[in-house]
């Protein structure tokens, strides 16, 4: 189990140049965006445009704030994207789209390249006590808007936009909100 902290993520600009996204985890640690196995970041999205195209990666997409995007994926209809929808999976190396709805938003990327890692995106409103049960996956518990105590085999506490990373077969825990908040749970399947 390891905590990562908000305020120690790097900002880095986004591959098309167009902005910048703060990464939050990446495996293996350190590699730049066309060597990683997996990646999880957040984005701020100012203005319509496309998006960075990234060979043989499988993407998932989640508006944290914001009206929300409507993207344009080549060979779907357009999907609308918003704080309130399930996250989207789509293929990140066909051309994409995206049309903000009414302003900036922030959203979440999961990233897993194909051959070598798989992932699912869960949106949790949590009020009450939550049980987050092992899997064979490695587990990314973030809760987005507010503070959340981890019991487990240790205590500890995530504040907004923290990260709790859990190893395969991990133990049981519990996420006790201080109150209602949006939590992700993020797990992420190697293949090799």
């Amino acid at each position: 189990m390891r905590i990562l902290r908000a305020a120690d993520y790097r900002v880095m600009p986004w591959k098309n140049g167009g902005g910048t996204t703060t990464e939050i985890a990446v495996s293996p640690d350190g590699v730049g965006l066309d060597d990683f196995d997996w990646r999880v970041s957040m984005a701020r999205v100012e203005g319509s445009g496309p998006f960075s195209g990234f060979a043989g990666v499988d993407r998932t997409l989640a508006v944290l704030e914001g009206e929300g995007i409507v993207l344009d994926i080549a060979g779907r209809p357009p999907a609308e994207v918003t704080a309130a929808s399930a996250p989207l999976s789509f293929p990140a190396d066909v051309p994409t789209t995206a049309a903000l709805i009414s302003g900036a938003i922030t959203d979440l990327n999961v990233m897993t390249r194909r051959g070598r890692a798989t992932h699912s995106v869960q949106r949790l409103m949590v009020s009450v006590p939550t049980d987050i049960r092992p899997t064979s996956a490695m587990t990314l518990i973030l809760p987005f808007d507010g503070e959340v105590g981890v019991t487990g085999a240790t205590s500890s506490r995530l504040g907004p936009r923290d990260t709790l990373l859990l190893g395969p077969q991990a133990a049981k825990l519990r996420l006790e909100p201080v109150r209602p908040t949006t939590v992700f749970v993020i797990r992420i399947a190697s293949l090799g």
